[in-house]
């Protein structure tokens, strides 16, 4: 990683100042606690860095603490409402905050109007790890219903990002067989059969494809994805980003009944608006994720390749109506995995 990024840059001094400009904030206010995705530990290890350096100089009698925690998102939001006193959530899928509404009043209803960009200060899309001179030929999502073909990616019952993969392969098949659903279910069929592992998050999912060396195509985020082909350099992993893809946001927010209780509403905002800045930008591209700065796009267009992103919105109507019909107990990813069985 270049160290640059971590130097003060005029956003680190227009930080500073604002928040020097605030109220001096109480001593339990020195910590925060991140529940976060399965895959983005090093990425918030780095962004922390800059924004504890930048807090602590306006607030030296309070200096700050950020602790982590990263499991599947859906099991996070789950422990929340269990009473993990998390302060904030960086999560990567709308529903698993919107929980925090719906069954524990943990946070408004309009969340997501608190913050830019629907509350998503970065977005992704989904890749392909293959091995070493992609030996099975994979392009696209049609090439992974193969039956010579293995796939490694989490549950989508446990994982945002499983529920985006199972998503774009949906989307990508219907679009291919003209919006034939029952053409669409018979490729997810062969799909989900050629799945040889199903992890419950994302960091497991990694670790079965490149440390136990099963299945032929790892499917993540893009992040994720080339963090692993630049990390394990000498396996020569290829990357692929299909034609056709989903646009999978990265929502964030800070727990109203946690910070109210524990006196750390002030650096839980200011952290979340910190994603947002020219510092934290440059820091989160790094690791391959995309934001919503075009001319910072423009600038990296040779590290993002071009693929057409839909949203789930566009073609699947809501999240709330994809969790129903598509991961509730007995919905179509539940029928899907039986029938490939048979």
């Amino acid at each position: 990683m270049n160290t640059s990024i971590f130097k003060k840059t005029a956003a680190g001094f227009a930080l500073a100042a604002l928040l020097g400009a605030s109220a001096a904030v109480p001593a339990s206010a020195a910590e925060l606690l991140n529940s976060s995705y399965d895959v983005a530990r090093e990425l918030f290890t780095a962004l922390n860095k800059p924004f504890i350096e930048e807090w602590d100089k306006a607030h030296p009698d309070d200096k700050l603490t950020i602790r982590q925690s990263h499991a599947g998102s859906s099991k996070q939001a789950l422990a929340i409402l269990q009473g993990q006193k998390a302060d904030v959530v960086t999560f990567n899928q709308v529903t698993d905050i919107q929980v925090l509404h719906d069954k524990g009043k943990l946070i408004p209803a309009d969340w997501q109007a608190r913050l830019p960009n629907r509350s998503s200060p970065w977005y992704s899309t989904m890749a392909f790890l293959v091995r070493k001179g992609n030996p099975k030929n994979i392009q696209d999502w049609s090439d992974l219903a193969r039956p010579d073909v293995k796939l490694v990616f989490p549950n989508p019952k446990t994982s945002g990002n499983a529920r985006y993969t199972y998503l774009a392969a949906w989307e990508s098949a219907d679009q291919a067989n003209g919006g034939n659903k029952a053409q669409t279910e018979e490729f997810m069929k062969k799909f989900l059969k050629n799945v040889a592992v199903f992890d419950t998050g994302g960091r497991g999912a990694t670790t079965t494809f490149n440390d136990r060396g099963i299945g032929d195509v790892l499917i993540s985020f893009e992040s994720e994805i080339n963090n692993i082909r630049n990390l394990y350099k000498d396996k020569d992993y290829v990357v692929v980003v299909p034609k056709t893809d989903i646009l999978a946001e990265f929502p964030v927010a800070w727990v109203d009944k946690v910070v109210e209780a524990k006196g750390t509403l002030e650096p839980a905002k200011a952290y979340l608006n910190y994603l947002y800045s020219p510092q934290a930008r440059e820091i989160v591209t790094s690791f391959y994720y995309r934001v919503n700065d075009q001319k910072t796009m423009d600038a990296l267009k040779d590290r993002f390749p071009a693929t057409k992103l839909f949203t789930v919105e566009d073609k699947f109507g809501s999240w709330e109506k994809v969790m129903k019909e598509h991961f509730a107990a007995g919905a179509e990813f539940d029928r899907l995995v039986a029938a490939g069985r048979q």
